[in-house]
């Protein structure tokens, strides 16, 4: 089925981690030119893969690597249709454990790589009439969590600046959602679990938190991304898209 994705240009970040691999190799498949971005080099693996894909290492918390990537991104492929802000960062720690570089880095990661990153899209896709801005925030954006002051904060934080950006931007038909993940079979979930005292028996409370059983598989989580990309979500904005086994139901 073709999701009208054939041509576009997007930026990706998070994508050397699980959902973000998934996600590209997806847009990829419908034809999309991509341009991904992450923390760590590894990233320029993804050059090898089939298509039109293009890497930069990149810190998404920094103005000057924001504006690196984005450039990459324009020379080789043209002004940005879809930004996908995917990075993600979690300390599993309350309050009164939480130190301030802690707090920081996971706001930053979480919430201010968004406001940056969508801060440097919005303009060319104002001018150009449209374009589509999805963030992958958590079911710690609409549930309070144990362990989990900062990234609850920061997923909140996300979820609010993609309702305030999808009525700002509404009548430049730029669309902006998030994808409400639930816990992902990913190596940021397996580090999350070593943090903590007892892994096996968090990894169980976890499954079983979860209606369904069990966590989400990455491809599961990458396509609710390409679904609110694509235009078969043409009239949904302003949401988060619940992927998340139930969780957030009880």
């Amino acid at each position: 089925m073709d999701i009208g994705l054939k041509g576009k240009t997007v930026v990706i970040s998070g994508a050397a981690g699980g959902v973000g691999r998934s996600a590209v190799r997806k847009l990829l498949a419908a034809g999309a030119r991509v341009c991904a971005t992450d923390i760590t080099p590894n990233v320029k693996e993804l050059e090898s893969w089939d298509g039109e894909v293009v890497s930069v290492a990149g810190d998404v918390t920094v103005k000057d690597d924001v504006e690196k990537i984005f450039a990459r991104a324009e020379s080789a492929f043209g002004p940005v249709d879809i930004l996908i802000s995917n990075a993600g960062y979690i300390v599993p720690k309350p309050v009164h454990e939480t130190s301030d570089e802690e707090w920081d880095r996971v706001i930053d990661v979480n919430a201010k790589s968004l406001f940056l990153t969508a801060r440097r899209a919005l303009p060319n896709m104002m001018a150009r009439g449209g374009g589509v801005i999805v963030a992958t925030g958590s079911i710690s954006s609409v549930c309070g969590l144990p362990g989990q002051a900062a990234y609850c904060a920061a997923k909140g934080a996300l979820l609010q600046l993609v309702r305030a950006m999808a009525i700002d931007y509404a009548s430049y038909n730029v669309r902006v959602n998030a994808v409400g993940a639930g816990s992902i079979d990913t190596p940021f979930l397996r580090r999350y679990l070593e943090g903590l005292p007892d892994p096996a028996a968090e990894e169980a409370a976890i499954r079983k938190a979860h209606p369904l059983g069990r966590w989400a598989e990455p491809d599961e989580i990458a396509d609710t991304i390409l679904y609110l990309v694509g235009k078969t979500a043409s009239f949904v904005t302003g949401q988060i898209l619940m992927a998340d086994g139930g969780y957030s139901t009880r």
